[in-house]
């Protein structure tokens, strides 16, 4: 009897064995299987013409747009001061023509633009929204005017400086001499809404 139990257990022990061992071969495999759906996760972006940090720099454009004509619109809404609703419908046409620029680009590039303005345009959207009078003015003087334009002419210096692709590079070129104008419109609106009594 015990040479009946015995090559048992040893037949149990390779066949354990040789379970383990093909389990070790499967592994690699199915490691390979569970890596390959990852791309396909990115199919989008694996299919655009244009690489990581261009692809942001062009989202970033375009949600400084964004953020530039939502913030004319409210001002055309809520101020009172005809020189801002003057520079406020600017912003709104010609960042509403840049914008157009930006989706055509990122349509031939094949890149998903956001669907509105980021996170922090919108958190200073609302603090302007609950001001009203000249106290809005300063504010929307101050921050969509001139320290939004300053931010995108940064990010249009940057695009020229470390953008890879030269449509992108040419439409950053051709976009930063009208922002630059803006961002000094923006500072003699800061000037006379200063001046101007609250």
């Amino acid at each position: 009897m015990p040479f009946k139990t015995q090559p048992t257990f040893r037949s149990c022990g390779l066949a354990l064995a040789s379970a383990a061992a093909l389990a070790l071969l499967a592994a690699p495999a199915v490691q390979a299987q569970s890596s390959t759906p990852a791309p396909a996760t990115t199919q989008s972006e694996g299919d655009s013409k244009l690489d990581r940090s261009d692809r942001k720099m062009l989202q970033d454009l375009a949600q400084g747009n964004m953020a530039e004509i939502d913030a004319g619109k409210m001002a055309l809404e809520k101020s009172q001061n005809a020189e801002v609703k003057k520079f406020a419908q600017h912003m709104v046409d010609e960042h509403g023509s840049a914008l157009a620029d930006v989706q055509a680009l990122a349509r031939a590039k094949n890149v998903t633009l956001p669907d509105g303005a980021g996170a922090m345009a919108k958190t200073k959207a609302t603090a302007l929204k609950a001001l009203s009078g000249n106290l809005f003015d300063k504010e929307y003087a101050k921050r969509s005017a001139v320290s939004d334009h300053e931010s995108t002419v940064k990010l249009l210096q940057k695009i020229q400086k470390d953008g890879k692709d030269s449509d992108l590079k040419a439409l950053a070129g051709k976009m930063l001499p009208t922002v630059e104008h803006h961002l000094e419109m923006a500072k003699e609106v800061v000037a006379s809404t200063a001046a101007a009594k609250s």
